[in-house]
């Protein structure tokens, strides 16, 4: 080297044969052992092993801080050699565990050992709870995150709900092909809805003119719709739409208390607008375009890490086909409610039942340990969206400045009716004139002309008690995996209440 006028050599900057890119493309196995690296790999530890004196550089994005730091210092420091070293040794072990991995598959046994190495994006202000610190997020070595952090600084809890609410309306777009929305609270959604006309009762109901709703954007009618299933429950939600956000859809999230939002794109308009709300603070997330999870999803807990195959099955109307009831008639409207049922309670805790009329979620019941516990909680539920309806509760005659949100509030309390006295002055003091009460007897009239809802569970029902419950609250449609050993115990109770019921084949546990 020094005949040559060559000096010492103090950086290596290096990119290994792309191994895992040629095995995703499913090349040949020769092919595959082609692109295997490895004199890569040797300078790679070499290098990274002398970090005392030389520095590795293992990916472009290392690149800007290299640079900088050479302009800054003359060379690179102790620290940044240091660092870079840790990186390509986590590389390194990265590679050749797929390698090991792939190879081991080829040959039809289980893989002795599995790497994954992990690139730190961004820190978070805690975890679950404040306690909980340390907390990051971080993306696969060599691989995106899903989303692109436009505005605001999103939390631990607000990605969950981000991940999962994503997910949910971009499998309703796919199983319907109409334009989807969700809204989600603690990894679970409140409420979710593809885009249908609003009746009149309903935009009565939802505090919007027949007038407006009729100009309403499909993606604004979706989210009005999944905001509306259980507006007490969406107080404060994550929201995600399948479509790019328009005007219309930033001026109904305007309007309502809520700390994020993600979306595949946004118009500049609606972008100015979300980004003003929460006084800047809104969190606005952008999906990534034909972004690929992998197909293997793996958790640590207590030590131990799971792995499962993604639960990547879409719901559609192929599996509404087997109507195993006396009644097998299924409008287009009760598949579309049938899929969408199904696709909300797929990214629902277990064990989960919810019921949909007319595009939307009405009801959803999450992690019970009790099947028809989670019939009754839901059911619950689907009596308050009806009876929001009610002639009563549409003619409540509030004061001038009372709050959107304490409107909705009051209307279902004054529907549940359970007051204690203290909390019953202070709901009285909301209107100018104190409504007389909403009795059971007109709840049970008023509830006895609900019809054609669909109640979706993620598991089969044992016994026909979630059945019996359900026919309280106007189910028309079941749709379930089926299995049970109950299953004809189950159909027998459809057929005496009318019901036509489908079983998918699909189990949907979502923990």
């Amino acid at each position: 080297m020094e005949e040559h006028g060559i000096g010492k050599i103090d950086m290596t900057i290096l990119n290994l044969y792309p191994f895992e890119a040629t095995v995703a493309k499913g090349a040949e196995f020769e092919q595959c052992i082609e692109n295997i690296d490895i004199g890569g790999p040797s300078m790679l530890r070499s290098t990274a092993k002398n970090h005392a004196f030389t520095t590795i550089v293992t990916s472009p994005d290392q690149y800007e801080e290299v640079q900088k730091v050479m302009e800054e210092k003359g060379g690179t420091t102790l620290a940044l050699r240091k660092r870079f070293a840790a990186r390509a040794f986590s590389l390194s072990a990265a590679y050749d565990s797929a390698i090991a991995s792939w190879f081991t598959d080829q040959l039809g046994e289980e893989s002795p050992v599995v790497a994954r190495v992990y690139k730190h994006e961004f820190p978070l202000k805690y975890g679950c709870n404040p306690q909980q610190k340390p907390a990051a997020i971080s993306s696969v070595l060599n691989s995106k995150l899903p989303f692109s952090v436009l505005n605001g600084v999103p939390g631990y809890i607000n990605l969950l709900d981000a991940a999962n609410a994503w997910q949910l309306v971009k499998e309703l777009r796919e199983g319907t092909g109409l334009c989807a929305a969700s809204s989600f609270k603690h990894v679970s959604p409140a409420g979710a809805a593809v885009a249908v006309p609003l009746t009149d009762a309903e935009c009565a109901a939802y505090e919007v003119t027949p007038e407006a709703a009729a100009k309403l954007t499909p993606v604004a009618l979706a989210y009005l719709r999944a905001r509306n299933a259980d507006p007490m429950c969406s107080f404060g939600d994550f929201a995600a739409v399948s479509d790019e956000v328009d005007e219309d859809t930033a001026l109904i999230l305007k309007k309502e208390v809520s700390d994020g939002i993600v979306a595949p794109s946004y118009t500049p308009a609606a972008l100015e607008i979300l980004k003003k709300k929460k006084g800047g603070k809104f969190i606005i997330l952008e999906a990534i375009a034909g972004y690929d999870p992998g197909a293997v999803e793996y958790r640590e807990v207590y030590g131990m890490t799971f792995s499962q195959k993604r639960n990547d099955v879409v719901i559609t109307k192929d599996h509404m086909q087997e109507a195993v009831t006396s009644k097998k008639d299924l409008p287009e409207g009760a598949i579309r409610d049938m899929i969408v049922a199904s696709i909300c309670i797929k990214y629902t805790q277990s064990n989960s039942v919810g019921f949909a009329n007319n595009g939307m979620m009405v009801g959803v019941g999450a992690g019970q340990q009790s099947r028809v516990d989670c019939v009754k909680l839901a059911g619950r539920k689907v009596c308050t969206w009806y009876l929001r309806q009610h002639p009563k509760v549409l003619g409540l005659q509030f004061k001038e400045g009372v709050k959107r949100q304490d409107r909705v509030n009051a209307r279902v309390r004054y529907i549940e009716g359970d007051f204690t006295p203290e909390e019953k002055l202070r709901w009285e003091a909301q209107f100018s004139t104190v409504p007389e009460p909403l009795t059971q007897a007109e709840k049970d009239e008023f509830m006895s002309a609900a019809t054609g809802i669909t109640v979706s569970s993620d598991a089969f029902f044992p016994f026909r008690d979630s059945i019996d419950h359900a026919s309280k609250v106007g189910v028309s449609y079941v749709v379930q995996p089926g299995g049970s050993v109950q299953d004809a115990q189950v159909t027998s109770a459809c057929d005496e209440y009318g019901m036509s019921m489908v079983f998918t084949g699909v189990r949907l546990f979502h923990h």
